[in-house]
């Protein structure tokens, strides 16, 4: 596989992200990057050349993945993708990158099996495990030039319902999703893929090389009967939120998930 498919630094041959990041000046720049923040800029005149990164979810057939570790490996491949090498400075993904990061931030989730994912692995970008889920989180780029491999790929049609993951490890970050919201499993993987941009953009350069050393593993979890508090955290600034755009499925200015870091 070539290593615009996902070899290199922090990667093995099928594109996880399976090495330490180095705390390099590299890194240093990546993270810098993020603690800037990402948006400002307008979506272009031709409809064609809005940016967005699109998520490739590994839901096969017969034994689809639990929900909220599939979320974990999207949110997980997001933040892999933005402090990879190859999108830093004179890094072969630098532009994509940055073009998109600094228009409006936009993520599309698409749903793969058998030949598709192992289709998907060869278009650039970064793969996760988490718990037996898989995702990857490809190189960002114009809406209206997408591989077609990825194009072929449905974006809705299919959910997984809630799971009961158990205890949270008191060592990873919490993405909490409002439950409330009925987001669907695509839109929720977006949402989390910005809510784990956030919280590393939040977090000090030496926290978010620890947590890479951990391959960026974080927990998701419906959030219920604990929103109120989270929201109230974030008031405090003990909590970053991810307020969505509305493009899709939820109102403009929700709050559709909360990231805490880990303890």
């Amino acid at each position: 596989m070539s290593a615009a498919a996902g070899e290199g630094p922090g990667s093995d041959s099928a594109g996880l992200v399976t090495t330490d990041p180095v705390l390099d000046a590299g890194f240093i720049a990546r993270h810098a990057e993020l603690a800037r923040g990402y948006g400002g800029g307008g979506d272009p005149d031709d409809p064609a050349l809005v940016q967005a990164m699109q998520i490739v979810l590994h839901i096969p057939k017969p034994d689809p993945p639990r929900r909220s570790a599939l979320l974990a490996a999207a949110a997980a491949a997001s933040l892999a993708l933005c402090m990879d090498p190859r999108v830093g400075p004179d890094g072969e993904w630098e532009q994509r990158y940055l073009s998109w990061k600094r228009s409006r931030i936009r993520k599309v989730a698409r749903r793969a099996r058998g030949a598709q994912w192992l289709a998907a692995n060869e278009v650039a970008g970064v793969s996760v495990e988490f718990e037996g889920a898989q995702a990857r989180a490809l190189v960002p780029g114009p809406v209206g030039d997408i591989d077609p491999r990825i194009r072929r790929l449905q974006i809705g049609g299919t959910d997984i319902e809630p799971d009961s993951p158990g205890p949270i490890d008191p060592e990873l970050p919490v993405l909490w999703v409002d439950s409330e919201l009925g987001m669907t499993v695509g839109k929720a993987a977006a949402q989390v893929g910005h809510a784990s941009m956030l919280l590393a953009g939040a977090l000090s350069v030496e926290r978010v090389f620890e947590w890479g050393r951990n391959g960026y593993a974080c927990s998701v979890r419906e959030a219920g009967a604990r929103w109120p508090d989270l929201i109230r955290r974030v008031g405090e600034g003990s909590a970053t939120a991810v307020r969505d755009a509305g493009f899709t499925e939820v109102a403009p200015g929700s709050m559709t998930v909360i990231a805490v870091a880990a303890q």
